[in-house]
């Protein structure tokens, strides 16, 4: 009868292992899958840029230097690895970016010319698709490092070679500014 329940016990201590051994590589995977998410926007961002700069270059052309941090921005952040440096090589790009649409408000030919408006859109559209797949990532990796660092799943993790994962973070100090919004009615200072 003891030998039994020894056997149960035995048996059932093994199918949790399994479990939260499979449990571990399966989050393991979802967090990659959803950094190649993010690669998948980041390179579609990276090869909208040289279109822009492109579009955008002949009417701009003493702008040179906005244009060309722009690209040179672009170049880093296509060459970043891991997730800090791509977050502050990313950061870097949308700042040039930022300069680039601001100065191309100053130009009401590039403002007419649909060929702006609709890379710019495109880039908007982007933006907001790399936004949800950093979200995806972060909340993915929360959940993986949280299952290795809870007990009992810990005791698994080191067999299941399950290691804490980085977290998307805005590295750049003005991507976390709060925009300044005056919707007062009263008169302009």
């Amino acid at each position: 009868m003891s030998t039994v329940i020894l056997l149960v016990v035995l048996a059932l201590l093994a199918l949790w292992v399994m479990g939260a051994y499979n449990g571990l590589v399966s989050l393991k995977n979802q967090v990659l899958n959803a950094w190649k998410q993010i690669d998948v926007q980041l390179k579609r961002r990276h090869d909208l840029i040289p279109n822009l700069v492109n579009t955008v270059r002949g009417a701009m052309d003493f702008e040179r230097t906005t244009l060309e941090a722009v690209i040179a921005a672009r170049n880093k952040a296509v060459n970043a690895t891991g997730v800090a440096a791509t977050a502050r090589a990313e950061g870097e790009l949308t700042q040039a970016l930022g300069r680039l649409f601001a100065l191309t408000e100053a130009y009401p030919q590039l403002k007419a010319t649909g060929n702006v408006a609709q890379l710019q859109e495109e880039l908007t559209s982007t933006e907001n698709k790399i936004g949800f797949a950093r979200q995806l990532y972060n909340d993915t990796a929360t959940q993986y490092n949280t299952a290795q660092a809870t007990f009992p799943t810990m005791l698994v993790a080191g067999i299941a070679k399950a290691a804490p994962v980085e977290l998307w973070e805005i590295q750049e100090a003005s991507e976390r500014a709060v925009p300044n919004v005056d919707l007062s009615l009263g008169n302009p200072s």
